[in-house]
């Protein structure tokens, strides 16, 4: 729980404080100071009568009454010092920056378990521990630097771990990047990732309080409260980017079937982010440049005009944005085209990168900015400006700096000179501006950014389900993979097409089936899980003797239960599935089939329930998408249908938490249907 007296804390302790500022404790003192804690100010250390000229006491014992304690003491001692300020000084926040708890072992664990206990009958809030502390507009509570000056224009940052949000903190700040309130919980005994973000959701002001917030997690939690919040401060305008580390670890895991193999923690983690509308990135880089993105203007459209005294940066730029979706349109000859290229040095372009030479000046920026702002049908700009150190540039940055300012499109500034002329970028920071030094990773950020979903939570179904039927269906069955005839009831209440399909026990059922159904007819086995690796599928069934002579081959199978009879499609293969996967849910994967899942994993997630818009989102996403919607005179599929199906199953899911996983693969599929023609259903009560 996060309450006012961490944030606003009116008086602070620094319990284990040192006069030696290489020290946790000394640091910690020596940052309050000097970022402007206005309050009271106390240490404790048996040793000392001051600590950085600030009171020193010998025990807790013998303070006054503290709203925030900060503890940098053996994990040892720490229960008994924060019982004695919980219950004799009335402190209500406490920091733990002290290692050794859940981190270290079992015992470290229980002493954890304590001190949580002992505040939570307090109604105390604990951040930590295993931290480096807060850092709020009113104190810095941290013993660590860099500490950034901490605004509310600033962007909220939450870190699952100390030492990386030192590094992303020194990564955002050459940017421009500013902050607000830094939140690094540790171990997060009491209060979590999600538990800050609540609270942020939860007190959120519009016009008043951070629209940029920051995540680095190592563990999820409570996927609910981080879908659930993250989802409200989207809706409220807010912009959220996170990292998610540890998404290898856990890898793909063995199953029987694509979807178990395919899936993973991490697609997980995917579609969580996906449905909440996070920005997901992958590094720190690539997190503070999208936090750049979010505190300029918001590009309200896909084509983007690159502005640049350099070719090559401009190349680079275009190729990362093009990849990325997003359009460099060429300008078309007009006549505020032909007035710009007068305006510029001799060999300039106008075209689109518009380059006007390492020469160009500030006044001929300040006319290109105007051209793309009211002549140019363009989303926004980009500006690469940086120097080869022959003459000052201060001029070009200052007339940069108002046209951000100014300008309805955004403009994202690309000053890569770091070095060459670095006083002369500190000072375009100074004045409240983001820089992006490297444009390829400004491309990539901007893309991502652009490409991320909408949030989309508390959806209302798309398509009619009947749960009372999914569940009358589910509660006659046995564990483990079911047969085709509850797969087939299951796929017909939620509206999933399927081919047409009979098993047969006899040589004259199977005849019988092939003849209602038609021919030519698909033949599999019915009991062994993978079919095709014991030879249990036989395509192209075209006569009444050939149905007779496989229908024994097959029903002699080892562990066949009997055989199926289905109607033969044809089509682009796709794949569907879903697992279940613990805190999460279902997570939904689409896909086209064949080679594209089995050897390339392309892949998207999504997590159920769906709605329209985000299974098309998905569909989209698919490095395949071209091809599924026609490609080189190759006819397409059915996207929409596609879609259709994909929340369907999502629904039939949200419906039936006893399916643990599913497989439908192949569906076929042609611009006009899309059938289901394999499927496995494993169910667990």
């Amino acid at each position: 729980m996060i309450n006012d007296k961490l944030l606003h804390p009116k008086s602070i302790v620094v319990v284990g404080a040192s006069n030696n500022i290489r020290k946790p404790g000394g640091k910690m003192v020596r940052n309050l100071l000097d970022h402007g804690f206005k309050g009271e100010l106390y240490a404790v250390n048996p040793n000392e009568d001051k600590i950085q000229g600030i009171p020193s006491f010998a025990s807790v014992e013998d303070l006054p009454s503290v709203d925030l304690a900060v503890l940098a003491i053996p994990a040892k001692f720490c229960l008994d010092a924060i019982t004695k300020l919980v219950e004799q000084n009335d402190a209500k926040a406490f920091i733990i920056i002290s290692a050794g708890f859940s981190e270290t072992d079992a015992a470290g664990k229980e002493l954890e378990k304590q001190i949580v206990e002992i505040l939570d009958k307090h109604n105390a809030c604990l951040i930590g521990p295993n931290c480096i502390g807060v850092m709020t507009p009113h104190h810095a509570s941290v013993f660590t630097t860099p500490v950034p000056q901490l605004a509310p224009d600033g962007c909220d940052f939450i870190s699952g771990s100390g030492a990386t949000a030192v590094f992303i903190i020194e990564s955002g700040i050459p940017k421009g990047l500013r902050f607000a309130n830094i939140f690094s919980v540790g171990n997060s005994a009491q209060t979590g990732v999600e538990d800050v973000l609540a609270y942020l959701d939860e007190s959120y002001v519009p016009g008043a309080s951070p629209r940029v917030k920051l995540l680095y997690i190592e563990n999820i939690d409570d996927p609910d409260k981080l879908l659930f919040h993250a989802t409200s401060l989207i809706n409220k305008g807010c912009k959220i980017a996170a990292i998610k580390a540890g998404s290898s670890s856990a890898g793909s895991r063995a199953a029987s079937s694509h979807t178990g193999a395919l899936m993973s923690s991490d697609a997980a983690v995917d579609a969580l982010f996906r449905k909440a509308g996070i920005v997901r990135c992958y590094g720190r880089e690539e997190l503070t440049t999208v936090a750049g993105v979010f505190m300029s203007k918001e590009l309200g459209g896909k084509k983007m005009a690159i502005i640049t005294h350099a070719g090559g940066p401009g190349v680079m730029l275009a190729d990362a944005l093009e990849t990325g979706g997003l359009k460099i349109p060429a300008l078309q000859d007009s006549p505020a085209k032909t007035a710009l290229l007068e305006k510029l040095y001799p060999g300039s372009s106008a075209e689109n990168p518009i380059d006007f030479l390492a020469t160009g000046n500030a006044e001929q920026l300040g006319q290109i900015i105007d051209a793309c702002e009211n002549e140019f049908d363009v989303d926004g700009m980009a500006v690469i400006y940086g120097s080869p150190g022959l003459f000052p540039v201060q001029d070009v940055y200052d007339l940069l700096s108002e046209k951000m300012k100014v300008c309805k499109k955004p403009i994202y500034p690309i000053l890569p000179s770091i070095i060459n002329v670095k006083e002369e970028v500190a000072h375009f920071l100074s004045l409240g501006n983001v820089n992006f030094p490297d444009e390829v990773l400004l491309g990539r950020a901007l893309t991502k950014v652009m490409n991320t979903p909408n949030a989309s939570f508390n959806i209302t179904p798309d398509v009619p389900i009947d749960p009372a039927a999914i569940h009358a269906i589910i509660a006659e069955t046995n564990d483990g993979y079911q047969p085709p005839s509850v797969i087939h009831r299951l796929f017909d209440l939620a509206g999933i097409p399927r081919v047409k399909e009979l098993v047969a026990t006899s040589e004259s059922e199977a005849v019988l089936a092939a003849m209602n159904i038609g021919f030519p007819v698909v033949m599999k086995v019915v009991g062994p899980v993978h079919k095709t690796e014991v030879g249990g599928v036989v395509l192209n069934v075209r006569s009444v003797a050939d149905v007779r002579k496989e229908f024994h081959h097959l029903f002699e199978i080892d562990g066949s239960e009997g055989v199926l009879i289905a109607q033969m499609a044809s089509g682009t293969e796709l794949f569907l599935g879903a697992t279940y996967e613990d805190k999460f849910g279902h997570v939904i994967l689409c896909g086209m089939g064949g080679i594209y899942v089995e050897v390339m994993k392309d892949v998207a997630s999504g997590l159920a329930p769906l709605s329209m818009d985000e299974a098309d989102s998905m569909i989209k996403s698919l490095k395949s998408y071209k091809i599924l919607k026609g490609y080189r005179k190759q006819a397409g599929i059915n996207i929409k249908r596609y879609a259709e199906i994909i929340v369907r199953l999502s629904w039939l899911l949200r419906y039936a938490t006893e399916i643990k996983e599913i497989d439908i693969n192949p569906l076929l599929g042609n611009d006009k249907e899309i059938l289901a023609v394999d499927a496995r259903i494993r169910i667990e009560k």
